[in-house]
Parts: structure tokens; sequence; C-alpha cells
């Protein structure tokens, strides 16, 4: 399938390793300029030079996207070194999990800041660039506890569900400029946030064994999902065969997920 992406120019937040970085590496591969940030600088540095390998042009920033003054100067110099800004993808984020009376005030400012606030604030930032974009795209990366709520991440249910309300209120907005804009929505899928959960909660399981007992009870598929198997989904939102397709909200989920 020919996605027609190259010559395109995207960024992508939080893209130093897991999903962010699968996103990033499969958009190169097909052709895409790329920008990527991360808060740990030499976790960026390692990103940049895998990307580097794909022989495209890369733009690599280290950059903290709960701050705006950062957030101003990563898209500006993204739009810089790529000549524009063709597709955001919005992948940063942390769990912070937590039932709601071990949850204090700070744990939900700092959740909503890196949920809810740094997709509000690159998507601002990036707008002047997306409208002269002739196929700009916006992609949030979400979670299925926003339409599953689940007291264990009392935060990422609600401001996840807040994220989704995000997505579909700009699609709205901006479908008369040509932005599409649509959530990934993730359930269990192996990223280093996961392993640093094993080791902490199960460190004399294997991290086969953990997952596999995490996945029996929600996920009908029995298993966790991979990076490329969000990345794929995404890589193609910012296709032009997904011309049609905004507002829309998408699980790579493996069925997990109890609603309609």
């Amino acid at each position: 399938m020919d996605l027609r992406l190259s010559g395109r120019r995207a960024l992508v937040t939080g893209a130093s390793k897991g999903i962010g970085l699968a996103v990033a590496e499969e958009l190169a591969a097909e052709g895409v300029d790329v920008a990527v940030c991360a808060r740990d600088a030499a976790e960026v540095e390692s990103a940049a030079r895998r990307l580097r390998a794909t022989g495209r042009r890369i733009h690599a920033q280290v950059a903290d996207v709960t701050d705006p003054a950062q957030v101003e100067d990563l898209v500006q110099r993204s739009a810089e070194a790529l000549g524009g800004i063709d597709i955001l993808v919005n992948n940063a984020g942390a769990a912070h999990p937590g039932n709601f009376e071990s949850l204090t005030d700070d744990d939900w400012r700092a959740d909503l800041d890196v949920k809810l606030f740094s997709q509000i604030r690159c998507t601002r930032a990036a707008l002047p660039h997306l409208r002269a974009s002739v196929a700009a795209r916006v992609i949030n990366i979400n979670s299925v506890y926003a339409r599953y709520p689940d007291p264990s991440f009392f935060a990422t249910t609600v401001n996840r569900a807040a994220c989704l309300n995000l997505s579909k209120a700009l699609a709205r907005e901006f479908g008369g400029d040509c932005i599409l804009v649509n959530s990934v929505n993730i359930g269990f899928v192996v990223t280093p946030q996961w392993e640093n959960i094993r080791r902490r909660r199960a460190p004399d399981s294997t991290q086969e064994d953990f997952f596999a007992e995490l996945a029996k009870d929600e996920v009908p598929l029995g298993r966790f999902g991979t990076v490329d198997e969000v990345s794929g989904l995404v890589v193609f939102l910012a296709s032009d065969r997904a011309s049609y397709l905004t507002g829309t909200s998408i699980d790579v989920a493996g069925g997990m997920g109890k609603y309609v």
C-alpha cells in the first residue's frame, strides 16, 4: 500500500522510546522528515541516531511538554528544521496510578498537565503550520480507560476522557481548514513504562508471565500489544488513505474495553 507520505514533515512528542519512537521510525520509513522530543537528553540523542539511519531529515530536541515556553520553542525549531509541520502526533504522557483516595491534588495537576494540557499546548503552537499544510493531521495517543473507567487508574480515566473530547472538538472546529484530528486509544502495550511496573510489582516474575497474567481477564486476545501494532495505525491516519477520517476514536487494545 502506497501511503503517499514521502516529503511530509512530522513532530512526534514523547518519542525517545516506546510508542513514540516506533511511530517516528515508521513515519521515517515512509519518507517523512521527523522532529522528536523527550525530557531525557541521552534518550533523545539515542533516538536521533536510530532515526538518522533512515536517511530522513531529523530534528531531535530535549523538551518538557508541560512547560509552555518549551513547547513554543520546540514547535518553532521543529518547523524551521523541517521546513514546516504537516503531522503532529501528541504521544507524550505518563501514568499516575492510584485510586481516588490515594491521589493528591499535585498528582491530579501533574497528570492533567502531561496528558490534556500537553495536547492543547502542542496543537495550539502547531496550528499556524498545520493551516499552511496541504495534508494536516493531528493524532492524539490516548487510552481505552477514557471510555472504560478503572478506579486503579483514576486520574487516567478522568483526564483521558477530556482528551477524547478535545480531539472531537478540534476535529469539528478545524475541519473547515482541512486539519484532520483523530484519537488512537491504547490498552495494554509493551513499553518501558510497563516493564518498570513489572519490576516494582512482580520482580520475580518474567515479563511474559506478568503481562499474560494482567491480560488474562482484561484483554480478549489474551496478550499485550506491541508498539508496531500502534504505530501502523498512527501512520495510516497520517496518510492520504485516511483523508475522510476525522473526529474518530480508534482502539488498539486487543478487544479491551467493555463498551460499544
